[in-house]
Order: C-alpha cells, then sequence, then structure tokens
C-alpha cells in the first residue's frame, strides 16, 4: 500500500508539470479527432468508427434509434423507470407521500417519509444510469451527445417537488427529438411536466401570474438576454401560458360548458382553459387573439422563428463543441442554416462539422467532467460493460458536474474555466489513479462486495496504433518515467491530451 501511495503521489507530481502543454491536434490517418468530439470518446476496436467521414455522419445524423448491447439492455430493462410509464411513477409515488403523511406515529411517519425519498432517489439513479450506460455504449453517439447538450440547455434539476420520478421520461423526450426541429424540441419541453414543475407554470393562472417559465424561455431556451424583447413580451408571454400545467388526479375537472372543447390533456401535461387568461396578447409586435393553447403554438412559432434564436442556439452548440469563444464564421454558417431549414438540428450540425474551422479545433477543446468520465472509462474498457454506475455518479458529483443536480436553469457552464482550477484539476487526478489502478468498483455487482477482474490495459493497440502519435514530447517523458502500469494508466489519463477533446 505504501508503494502504491508513492506511485501516486509521484502520478500527481508528473502530471502537474504537464499542465499547461498545449495538446497537440489530432491529424493522424484515423483522424481520431472526429471521434473524440462527436462521440463520448474513442475506445478499443472503435479506432476507425468515426473518422473525418461523411457517411459515418450521415449515419449518426439519421432519426433510427440504435439498440444497446445486450448486458447494457438487460440492465436497463430491469428498471422501474422502463417497466411503468412515467404518469403512474408520479401517481404512485404522490400516493406514497400523501400516505406517509397522513400517519399520526411520529416514528411510522417518519420511516414512511424516509421508504417515500428512498424510492424516489432510486428513480432518479435509475434515470442516471441509463444515461451513462447510453453514452458509454450506444452507437448512435451524436445522439447521446446532443441528447445531454438538450438536457443542459432546457435545464431541470431532478431534486424539486416530484421531478426525480419524472426526469427519466424528460430526458427520453429530448433524446428522442435530439436531431429533429427545434421549434418540435421547444414545445416538447413545454408540455413536459417536469419543465413546468420546475419553473412553476403549473402555478401561473389567470389573475395569478407566475413569470417564471416565460422569462427563461426567452432568455435562456430561445432568444437570448440582450437580443430585442422585453420585459413587457416576458409578462405576455406568461399571459399566454396561464392554464399550462400539471394535473395528477385521474378524472377530468368539471368545466364550463364553453370551455370544455378548450381543454387538452396528455398524460400529466393539461391545458385548462378555466385557468387561462383569454385575453389579447401583444408579443414581439404581433397580436395575439385569445384562443386558448392554439396562443402558446403561435408565440412558439414567433420565437422558433426568431433571427435571435437561430444565433443563441448555433453559439450555444458552437460553444459545446468548439470550446471557448467559437470561430464566428462557424457560428455564422449554423444560424444560416438554422434559419434556411427553420431549425433542423442536424442540418445545423452538418454546417458546423463542414467549416474548416470545426477541423482546425480538433483536439483542442478542454473537457469538461461528463466528457472526462466517460471518455476514461470508454477508452479504458471499450466494450465491456459496466455493473455498476455508482463510481461514475460519485466522480462526477465530485468534480461538480452532477447528472440533473444543477439547481438554476442556466445549466452547466460550457467555459474551461469553470472546470480547470487547481481543486477540478486534483479530483481529476484521483480519479485517474482510481481507474488506471483498476476497475474502482464498476464492476462490482449489485448486492456482491468483489469486483470481477478488470484490470485496464491501457497500453493497447489502439494506444500504439494511433493515439500514441498525438502525444507531446512532455508528455512521453512522463510516461516514460511510469515505475508501475498502475502509474503509466493514472499519468495517461492525467495528460493534457486526454483532457482534452
Amino acid at each position: 500500500m505504501t508503494g502504491y501511495r508513492l506511485a501516486g503521489r509521484v502520478a500527481v507530481a508528473l502530471a502537474l508539470a504537464m499542465i499547461g502543454t498545449t495538446p497537440v491536434r489530432a491529424d493522424t490517418p484515423a483522424d481520431l479527432g472526429w471521434a473524440n468530439r462527436l462521440t463520448w470518446g474513442v475506445g478499443p476496436g472503435a479506432a476507425d468508427t468515426a473518422t473525418n467521414d461523411r457517411h459515418w455522419l450521415d449515419a449518426q445524423l439519421r432519426e433510427a434509434s440504435a439498440t444497446l448491447p445486450a448486458d447494457a439492455q438487460r440492465q436497463v430493462d430491469a428498471m422501474r423507470i422502463s417497466q411503468t410509464r412515467m404518469a403512474q411513477l408520479v401517481v404512485d409515488e404522490d400516493a406514497m407521500a400523501r400516505a406517509a403523511n397522513a400517519l399520526t406515529d411520529p416514528p411510522q411517519r417518519q420511516a414512511a417519509r424516509d421508504a417515500y425519498q428512498k424510492s424516489m432517489n432510486g428513480l432518479a439513479d435509475e434515470a442516471r444510469t441509463r444515461s451513462l450506460l447510453r453514452d458509454l455504449y450506444a452507437p448512435d453517439q451524436l445522439r447521446e451527445q446532443m441528447t445531454w447538450f438538450w438536457f443542459n440547455h432546457f435545464n431541470v434539476q431532478a431534486g424539486k417537488r416530484d421531478i426525480r420520478a419524472m426526469v427519466g421520461d424528460y430526458e427520453d423526450t429530448l433524446h428522442a427529438r435530439a436531431l429533429g426541429k427545434f421549434r418540435d424540441l421547444l414545445e416538447a419541453t413545454l408540455r413536459h411536466p417536469a419543465m413546468l414543475r420546475y419553473l412553476d407554470n403549473d402555478q401561473n393562472a389567470a389573475g395569478h401570474i407566475n413569470e417564471n417559465y416565460a422569462r427563461e424561455i426567452m432568455e435562456l431556451h430561445t432568444m437570448g438576454v440582450g437580443s430585442g424583447y422585453s420585459q413587457q413580451d416576458v409578462q405576455e408571454l406568461a399571459r399566454i401560458l396561464t392554464g399550462v400545467g400539471v394535473d395528477l388526479k385521474p378524472d377530468d375537472p368539471r368545466l364550463k360548458p364553453q370551455w370544455q372543447p378548450l381543454y387538452l390533456r396528455s398524460g400529466l401535461f393539461e391545458f385548462n382553459p378555466a385557468r387561462h387568461d383569454f385575453g389579447d396578447k401583444h408579443f414581439l409586435g404581433h397580436v395575439i387573439k385569445g384562443s386558448g393553447f392554439g396562443e402558446v403554438e403561435q408565440a412558439l412559432d414567433l420565437i422558433a422563428d426568431a433571427p435571435a434564436t437561430a444565433h443563441h442556439v448555433s453559439l450555444q452548440l458552437a460553444t459545446y463543441f468548439l470550446g471557448d469563444a467559437p470561430p464566428a464564421p462557424v457560428v455564422a454558417w449554423m444560424e444560416a442554416a438554422f434559419r434556411r431549414t427553420h431549425g433542423d438540428i442536424a442540418q445545423v450540425l452538418r454546417a458546423m462539422t463542414a467549416a474548416p474551422e470545426f477541423k482546425a479545433s480538433l483536439g483542442t477543446v478542454f473537457k469538461d467532467p461528463i466528457h472526462y468520465a466517460v471518455s476514461a472509462v470508454r477508452y479504458t474498457y471499450g466494450d465491456r460493460v459496466i455493473l455498476n454506475a455508482q463510481p461514475m455518479l460519485g466522480w462526477l458529483n465530485r468534480m461538480g458536474e452532477g447528472l440533473y443536480n444543477h439547481e438554476t436553469p442556466d445549466g452547466y457552464d460550457m467555459q474551461s474555466a469553470a472546470w480547470s482550477g487547481p481543486g477540478q484539476m486534483a479530483a481529476r487526478f484521483d480519479i485517474a489513479r482510481q481507474i488506471g489502478g483498476g476497475s474502482a468498483g464498476l464492476f462490482r455487482a449489485p448486492g456482491t462486495t468483489a469486483d470481477q477482474p478488470a484490470f485496464p490495459q491501457l497500453q493497447n493497440a489502439l494506444y500504439f496504433g494511433a493515439v500514441a502519435n498525438l502525444l507531446a514530447p512532455p508528455t512521453r517523458v512522463a510516461l516514460a518515467k511510469a515505475t508501475s502500469p498502475q502509474e503509466w494508466n493514472a499519468l495517461f489519463l492525467s495528460s493534457p491530451e486526454f483532457m482534452h477533446r
């Protein structure tokens, strides 16, 4: 143990010495840069899966869904979120909470409340585990990348109210539309109870206006701060959104005869005309007549087609894929594609990848925690399916980017400065040591105490065939000083080249 601790200190010292080294751009025949940028990272056996190849991109942008490997799919199939529809889960959990609160004996009430919290936490952890399994093993890697992006863009926090029971379905909603039309994605988030709960629009009613959701739609989801809309536009959008909410009750509300044709319900989503402000609205220079949910559709059409939305969403996408301050020409190409195709996300991504600045940026974008953790496990274990996602979830929490944990609607920061401080780097070095020294608990099946054998062999065919060519001299010198395979692994996973995509 003493020797391993010493090796760990040496690894940290060598890795610290490499901080600031400029990574080289991936420019090998296999061009691993595309794989590291458009997938969650290369792994053994996938060296030429994601090359600079338009046929590969075409396949990734198709709408057809891809299945997980059998070992991963079995884990997903066993989850409650896979076996029970979201609406039923929410109703069941709500009944559990009500029953607990109705108990009069304090110890029994507390035990029942604890059981409710455990059940809710279990649902959120199932969704987190499924998300990581998809990131690690799904063949449609670009869709998985975009699902994370859109979740961060349309952020909700699982810990608020009963969102833990909804978050898996919310992510599925984003996953299904991640490469489609932005207008469809925008309305899908508006109709989802997780978003309506998170931004309190289920409390927005005529005479009791709540502007939270309307403000974030304008500020974060679409047009962006300073893009020309006014506070009056926010207020008018809030009026338009009155009556858009959530209903867990099995029966529809009793309404006046003239309102009954206007009532809408799908699962837990409802539009209740009894809660709606039917006055005319003046929104983004247009008059929207009071008509019910049709007002929402008109407002979304105006927002989605606004030039400011094309710019804001394109800039966010470019920052995600190209890093801090993406080149203006790339953003302009993407914005033009967005406007020309009325928000076709796949076409915006095609425009981005066709720009010469995109290729020039390969290998230079600093990985945020989710990209670091997932790419490390993908590279280390390839197609071998992990049995326990809890270590990865713990790493993400430790690095400050836990899945579904961001409290505010703006999502996690995509600027590298948010993730490259000394504390962050120290956490990464420790995670690199954990992965480099063994399976780190990833192959400890539920209900067991011992890991299945899974020693990482990072000096493999992929390394010698392609990756080694990308390493700068300081990295090669540091790796040559490793005194054990474990230390070599930790150094490699701590290198500047591995820290970038």
